[in-house]
């Protein structure tokens, strides 16, 4: 069995699953996996990840030791606040078509310094400029509508931006056929930097 055909014998919900399970290992305190060059070198000759997941550049978000995966199992996407652009949506496709992963998880996070950054500049009026003004512009959506006086609107953007994100995946050209025959799915999640717990979005 290729690597490919191997990580798409994995469901969607399996991979969600596993994902789930790592996550609690990671905030009960007994993961399984501790990074180590055994690990690394046991995979070298290959990969068969089951999910790729896009999350935040935010230094307290590991993706792998906050689902406790191994290496080769799941493949990795990072932009401030997740931001697509074409390199990560090309990288879900690549994913998804030449790995065969099942799963596409975005994660956001609480306190995201990039959201919060947006919330403040969207309030002041003020946009800052160069490069970081095009994240603030990406995410600037999910701040639209919001009551920016509410003390809890940069957590309502938070949540807002992972289920755009998602639905911008979901309408992925290169996505939607596998999508529509139920190969792969694509779903919302968001990080508890306290408590080390994964929320996943019901709605995302």
């Amino acid at each position: 069995m290729t690597a490919i055909r191997a990580a798409q014998a994995i469901t969607p919900g399996t991979a969600l699953g596993m994902l789930t399970t790592g996550n609690k290992r990671f905030v009960y305190g007994t993961p399984h996996y501790g990074h180590n060059v055994t690990q690394a070198a046991a995979t070298a000759g290959g990969q068969q990840p089951h999910s790729v997941v896009l999350g935040c550049i935010d230094s307290r978000v590991p993706l792998e030791a906050i689902f406790d995966q191994s290496f080769g199992s799941i493949c990795v996407a990072r932009s401030g606040a997740h931001v697509l652009d074409r390199s990560m949506v090309g990288s879900v496709e690549f994913a998804v078509s030449s790995l065969g992963v099942s799963l596409a998880l975005v994660v956001g996070h609480k306190r995201c310094g990039a959201v919060t950054a947006t919330v403040d500049a969207v309030r002041s009026g003020e946009m800052p400029g160069g490069d970081v003004g095009y994240l603030v512009e990406e995410i600037s959506p999910a701040v639209d509508g919001l009551d920016l006086d509410d003390p809890s609107a940069t957590e309502q953007a938070i949540r807002a931006h992972v289920i755009r994100t998602v639905e911008r995946l979901r309408r992925s050209d290169g996505l939607a056929p596998a999508i529509a025959a139920g190969r792969i799915d694509v779903v919302g999640a968001i990080y508890d930097l306290d408590t080390g717990g994964v929320e996943f979005l019901e709605n995302a």
